[in-house]
C-alpha cells in the first residue's frame, strides 16, 4: 500500500509540474514566505528526482522508528527562520536558478519512469540510508509521501489551481504521520482536544 501510495503522490506532483503556469510565475513568490514558486517547485520534486539516489545507493544497515526521524531533525520545532530551514530554501533556489519549469518537468517525468520500476522490485526488508541513520524503506517512503502531498498543495496554492486530489491512501499516511508529530510537539490531550473540543482547542497542533 505504501509504495502504491507513493508512486501516485509523485505521479500527482509530476502533473502538476507541468502546469503552464508555473513557467509563467517561476521567479514570484509562492504560498509559503521566502519561497519563489520555482524554488517551492524544485523542493516538490526533490521528493522524486532524491529518491531515485537513495535506491540507487547502497542499503543502510539499521533502521530508526519513522517518528525519530523527525525528532531528530531540528528543522522540525525551529521554525521557518532557522539556519536548517533557511538551507533547505536556498538549496531548493539554487537548483531552481539553474533549470526551467519545463526541465525539471522533464527531469521528474525521467525520475519517476524509473521509479516505477525501482519501487516495487525493492525487497521487503530493504533500508534506506540516510548517513546519520536509516529508515525502512515503507517508513522512508512515509516521509515522502508527507513532503508530496503536503507541498502539491502548496504549489498548487501559488499557481491558483485548485489543489489536486491526494491518493486516499496517501492522504492518510499523511494524515496519521502528521498527527504523531503534532502530538510529539505539542502532547496527546492537545491534538484530541483541537480534534474534538472547539472551546478548548490550543491555538495550533501544527506538526512543523
Amino acid at each position: 500500500m505504501i509504495r502504491e501510495a507513493y508512486l501516485a503522490s509523485a505521479a500527482t506532483a509530476a502533473a502538476l509540474l507541468r502546469d503552464p503556469g508555473l513557467a509563467e510565475r517561476w521567479s514570484e513568490p509562492s504560498a509559503l514566505p521566502e519561497f519563489t514558486t520555482g524554488g517551492l517547485a524544485r523542493h516538490l520534486a526533490n521528493q522524486v528526482t532524491q529518491t531515485v539516489t537513495y535506491l540507487a545507493a547502497a542499503p543502510g544497515s539499521a533502521a530508526i522508528p519513522v517518528l525519530e526521524h523527525f525528532t531528530r531533525n531540528d528543522w522540525v520545532t525551529t521554525g521557518a527562520d532557522s539556519p536548517d530551514n533557511v538551507d533547505i530554501r536556498r538549496r531548493s533556489e539554487r537548483a531552481a536558478a539553474s533549470t526551467s519549469a519545463a526541465g525539471l518537468a522533464g527531469l521528474v517525468d525521467t525520475a519517476l519512469a524509473a521509479l516505477r520500476a525501482a519501487v516495487p522490485a525493492q525487497p521487503r526488508d530493504r533500508i534506506v540510508d540516510l548517513g546519520e541513520w536509516g529508515l525502512t524503506l515503507e517508513d522512508f517512503l512515509r516521509t515522502r509521501i508527507v513532503e508530496l502531498v503536503v507541498h502539491a498543495d502548496d504549489l498548487a496554492v501559488s499557481l491558483g489551481r485548485p489543489t489536486p486530489p491526494a491518493d486516499p491512501a496517501a492522504a492518510q499516511v499523511t494524515i496519521e504521520l502528521l498527527t504523531r508529530i503534532a502530538a510529539w510537539r505539542h502532547g496527546p490531550l492537545n491534538v484530541i482536544r483541537a480534534l474534538a473540543r472547539r472551546e478548548r482547542a490550543p491555538d495550533s497542533i501544527s506538526a512543523f
